[in-house]
């Protein structure tokens, strides 16, 4: 830590309360490289009380969990306490985290903004977490935002996914001491000479009847611990396709996992008969990819495909936080001879987890291939149609004609 006029690179900077000679104010700053390079074992005690001032006392919001409680920030409806418990919350936090990293006024957050709290080679990592940044160099508040809601969701499904693994073991916990306990007073009665043989054949036909009375749902929860704990398919929070249906998982318990529709209905699955299923996870899948079919007419000239090709890669090329370079445009087929059938197979940089962001995705791409189509002259002709017209008169016999339209 040090006093100093101008706020180098990778230095962070909060708020003093000494007072330089002639009443001005200096800002201290902390070194961050210095910061990640220090080890536990070896802080100084000074350093440590320095360090713990800084956050108590400096009013530094940047890594405050209070949020600015100006008059500003309560026009705009933003938490006090700094918790956050909805998307709309996580945005208006993004916003306030992103106005405190800016320069004032700006409406972008540049590199050298980043490097007051990290350094050059985390700044390169960063930069590819948002929308257009990796070409432009800046972060805009929207990507920002987007990016602060998206932890969020990811930071709330593992809260969920816990609580409901935390449920389930406490749930079998309970099984398993049931079982134990029982067999612990078999034990106790034969160590102490009370289970003679009669009370051996009462607590044995006892067992008999249990077993053909609760065999069936016995054996069911053991399915459904080995499909919870063992085989383990997916967590809260993932994205699913069960018997063809996409879902997401709600919660999961030991006998039971409750899936939410595309429409928010509920959908109730024994774990049981879960075990048997084909169930895709798409947050568990890697990089995913997607196809877009469209029809060109059998008369466009191999010069406008070319061109319609080249256009296509250049897009691509030119979003590569959006789609992996490799991609291919094929003819599946002429169909009546004047259709060609063709795909554009592209991959995702991410999975369907998200399926918003990937429909999003899909549909500007779609949206350049149309303005490409226009660009190029692109066009699709139906083949011509004939067309019976009858003529039906009172002085005359009906007359037929054919007449073809193109």
């Amino acid at each position: 830590m040090g006093d100093s006029e101008s706020i180098p690179s990778r230095q962070l900077s909060f708020n003093s309360s000494k007072n330089e000679k002639g009443g001005q104010k200096k800002e201290k700053v902390v070194d961050v490289q210095k910061l990640q390079k220090m080890k536990r074992g070896k802080v100084s005690a000074w350093t440590m009380k320095g360090l713990m001032k800084i956050i108590s006392k400096s009013g530094f919001s940047t890594l405050s969990n209070a949020l600015d409680e100006n008059e500003d920030a309560a026009e705009q409806g933003e938490q006090k306490d700094g918790t956050i418990t909805c998307e709309w919350e996580a945005q208006n936090a993004g916003y306030v985290i992103f106005r405190n990293v800016a320069k004032h006024g700006h409406r972008y957050i540049e590199e050298n903004d980043l490097l007051r709290f990290m350094s050059q080679d985390d700044v390169k990592k960063v930069l590819p977490l948002f929308e257009g940044a990796v070409e432009t160099g800046r972060i805009k508040k929207k990507a920002f935002s987007n990016w602060v809601v998206s932890v969020y969701k990811e930071r709330k499904f593992l809260a969920l996914s816990l609580n409901d693994t935390k449920t389930a073991i406490e749930e079998l916990n309970k099984l398993v001491s049931g079982l134990t306990l029982f067999v612990l007073i078999i034990v106790w009665l034969l160590l102490m000479g009370i289970a003679t043989t009669e009370v051996l054949l009462f607590i044995s036909s006892q067992l008999l009847l249990g077993v053909f009375m609760f065999g069936t749902s016995a054996k069911t929860a053991f399915e459904a611990i080995i499909f919870v704990f063992v085989m383990h398919p997916f967590d809260v929070g993932d994205r699913c396709v069960v018997d063809g249906v996409q879902v997401v998982v709600e919660e999961v318990n030991i006998l039971t996992t409750v899936f939410l529709r595309y429409d928010n209905e509920k959908i109730y699955y024994p774990n049981s008969i879960l075990a048997t299923k084909a169930i895709s996870n798409f947050n568990r899948s890697p990089e995913m990819g997607d196809s877009v079919e469209f029809d060109l007419d059998v008369s466009t000239s191999m010069e406008n495909i070319l061109a319609l090709k080249a256009k296509i890669k250049a897009y691509i090329d030119n979003k590569p936080q959006l789609w992996r370079p490799k991609h291919s445009v094929r003819v599946r087929e002429i169909e009546d001879v004047n259709k060609m059938k063709m795909s554009l197979y592209v991959t995702h940089t991410i999975n369907f987890q998200n399926y918003d962001e990937k429909s999003d995705r899909r549909s500007n791409l779609v949206m350049e291939l149309k303005n490409i189509f226009e660009e190029l002259g692109i066009k699709y002709h139906l083949l011509p149609q004939e067309v019976l017209i009858r003529y039906v008169g009172s002085a005359s016999p009906p007359v037929s004609t054919a007449t073809r339209l193109s």
